[in-house]
């Protein structure tokens, strides 16, 4: 940890392999990541939660309340030193389902690894720089409809600019990828 000085630590296993041992990010890591970063990252995505390589609580303590972490479940917010913060919880539910929908609205050609990258700028692009101070990585879930809307529109701009669409480009991509949401609408029989 001194001589590499990382920025992020990601900590990922498979519950299926049984390969999650959980706990791996010490107090020692943490505070060292803390001591040579403003903001150290820390995403602890090991299902289930014992597998976890450390707690938002312990990240959140551990860094004098510096870390910006996620989890890979949703945690309740933590109280520390008569602040708040909010864990993120890291998800694809962020990505797949715009990428998904830019794609089938597009008709793209393929799939391009920077739709992937546009969709992670898009979603880093909308989380607040107050979102940022309570510890959020990612915007609320509770606006993930919204989230996923402006998400999708920036990939169809992609694919538009690189020429891999089927369609002819609109004239408003927003209100062109709004067209394709689900909307639940039962019609009253009888």
């Amino acid at each position: 940890m001194e001589a590499f000085k990382p920025m992020i630590l990601i900590g990922v296993s498979d519950k299926a392999l049984k390969a999650g041992v959980g706990r791996l990010f010490s107090r020692e890591v943490v505070e060292a990541m803390s001591r040579h970063n403003e903001r150290p990252i820390i995403f602890a995505l090991s299902n289930p939660t014992e597998h976890h390589e450390c707690l938002p609580e312990e990240a959140y303590a551990w860094s004098a309340g510096k870390a910006l972490y996620a989890g890979g479940v949703q945690f309740p917010p933590v109280h520390l030193g008569g602040q708040t913060f909010l864990p993120s919880q890291a998800n694809n539910l962020y990505i797949f389902p715009a990428v998904g929908m830019a794609i089938y609205a597009t008709n793209a050609k393929r799939a391009t690894d920077e739709m992937f990258i546009e969709a992670a700028h898009a979603v880093a692009d909308q989380v607040t720089t107050e979102q940022l101070m309570l510890g959020m990585l990612f915007p609320p879930q509770s606006n993930i409809l919204e989230v996923q809307m402006q998400t999708a529109a920036r990939v169809v701009k992609l694919v538009f600019d690189a020429d891999l669409a089927r369609v002819e480009r609109p004239a408003n991509i927003e209100a062109f990828i709004r067209r394709y949401v689900y909307k639940p609408e039962y019609q009253t029989l009888g």
